[in-house]
This record gives structure tokens, sequence and C-alpha cells, in this order.
């Protein structure tokens, strides 16, 4: 046992399990997809948190009809972007009790087992790791990935006029990421620092981690990818409210009825069993 001085003690972790926390937003059937892919790929115990941010349509009816997950609801909230991603991720943490905390974004959805032990492993691989998870998950080949990267020069030309040159700095993000619940909650850390600074949700913690001496295992976009898809922008398509570029709009929703209409996605879409 280990009371760091705030009353919070390592041994009121339930070790070996995992919290798993999404954050729902009008996105039924991408949500569907996620919580079906984790029921069906994983074997490594879990617990699940859904945090809605006053959806008030039928995704959230959905959530109420599921009954293995803990679902906190957040009727009229006036919040948007990265503040409302951030803080219903600090109200997951917050109800957390196990030894991990596994944020995940409801466009992500599993694609084979073993994936949550395999996350485990990359956070135990080094001494005092505190995070572990991909910077940019993306389902093109790792070759035009890397491709981007190198050729992206409207990226270069913000770091070059950027202020704060953090917010272009790389950082594991939230799609898919796992951490140490103790270490997030003795160092009082939230997932919404400095987003109304311009920082995306995630960011500065993942800075504060790193400063404060703690290790991040930062595992590739294609060795994360054999194990769970992201569907980029995936939530900017189905919703009409946000505003998105058209020919990324597009694009975007090709890619998303491609994948859906994949025999992998709907055998578990079909599952309904999967809800149970």
């Amino acid at each position: 046992m280990f009371d760091n001085g705030n009353g919070i003690i390592m041994n009121d972790f339930r070790k070996d399990i995992v919290t798993i926390c999404i954050v729902n937003y009008k996105t039924e059937e991408l949500t569907r997809l996620c919580l079906r892919s984790i029921r069906k790929y994983t074997t490594y115990p879990y617990k699940i948190i859904v945090v809605d941010n006053n959806s008030a349509d039928s995704s959230l009816e959905y959530l109420r009809s599921v009954p293995y997950i803990k679902l906190i609801e957040r009727p009229g909230i006036n919040m948007s972007g990265s503040m409302a991603h951030g803080t219903a991720l600090d109200i997951g943490l917050n109800e957390c009790d196990t030894e991990y905390f596994l944020a995940m974004h409801t466009d992500t959805f599993i694609r084979q087992v073993g994936w949550l032990s395999w996350l485990v492993e990359q956070i135990n691989k080094k001494p005092n790791t505190a995070c572990t998870g991909s910077g940019k998950l993306d389902l093109k080949p790792n070759w035009q990935v890397q491709f981007k990267k190198l050729t992206d020069y409207k990226l270069w030309i913000k770091k070059y006029k950027s202020s704060d040159p953090r917010k272009y700095q790389f950082y594991i993000r939230a799609i898919c990421a796992l951490y140490r619940t103790y270490t997030l909650k003795k160092e009082d850390l939230k997932f919404a620092m400095d987003v109304d600074k311009g920082m995306t949700c995630a960011k500065e913690l993942y800075f504060q981690l790193l400063l404060r001496g703690y290790n991040a295992n930062v595992i590739s976009d294609f060795e994360l990818g054999k194990y769970i898809y992201h569907l980029a922008h995936a939530t900017m398509v189905i919703n009409p409210e946000f505003k998105i570029e058209g020919r990324s709009q597009k694009k975007y929703k090709l890619k998303l009825e491609e994948i859906f209409s994949s025999p992998e996605i709907q055998s578990v879409m079909n599952d309904s069993s999967l809800d149970i």
C-alpha cells in the first residue's frame, strides 16, 4: 500500500483490470460497432464506462439498453470539441477504480482477439511507463502514412508560424490509449488540461507525464493497426452539424461505407447478442 499524501492509495485500484472509457455524441452506429467489437474480441478483464455528451437522440436510447456498461449522461452541457470530449474522459477517469484506464473513440473498432492483453504488455515493457498508444491511427498503408508525414508542407508552415510549438508536437492520442490510473490520479492530471488554450484532448496530459519523469511507450500506427480500425473523422461525416471540406467529406464517407459493408464489420453489426 502507498499513500501519496492526497488520499490516493495504490491498493485502491483493482489490479489487472482495464476500464475502457468511450465518449458518445450522436454516433449510434459507430458506438454500437465499437461496443460490440469490444465485446466480441476482448478476453482481458475489463469494464466499460460510456459518457454521453447530451446526444438526446437514438444513440442515447441504445446506450440505455446495454446492460454491461456504466452509462453517465451529461444533459444540457454547453461545450463542444476537445473541451466536451476531454471533460467527459475526466468524468470517466474519476469513476475508474481499476489499475488501467483506456480512452477510446467511438470510431475505433476492435478487429482481433488479444488486443487488450497486448496493450497491457506494451505499458509494462519498461519501468515507470505511464501510458502507451499511437500518435495517429490511419487505415492507409504504412508507407503512405510515413510519406504524408514527410511531405505535409501545410503542417510545416503551421509549425513555423505557431507561437506555441507544443501544439504541433507529437503526443499519444486518446483514440486508443492506455494509462495507469494510479499515476494519473496521483499527479492530478486531466484529459481536458489546457484545451481552452488551443491544446487538443490528452495532449498536455502527455507532456506533463514526460515532464514529471514518466515513460511513454509509443506504438507505431502500423503495429496498433493490426488490432484496431480507426475511422478518422467518422463522427464529423455522420453529423451534419460539423463542418468538413467537401472533398474530404466525400472521401471519408466512401471509406466509412466501404468499412461498414465489409463482411468483417457486418458480422459484428448483425450480432445483437453482443449487446447482452
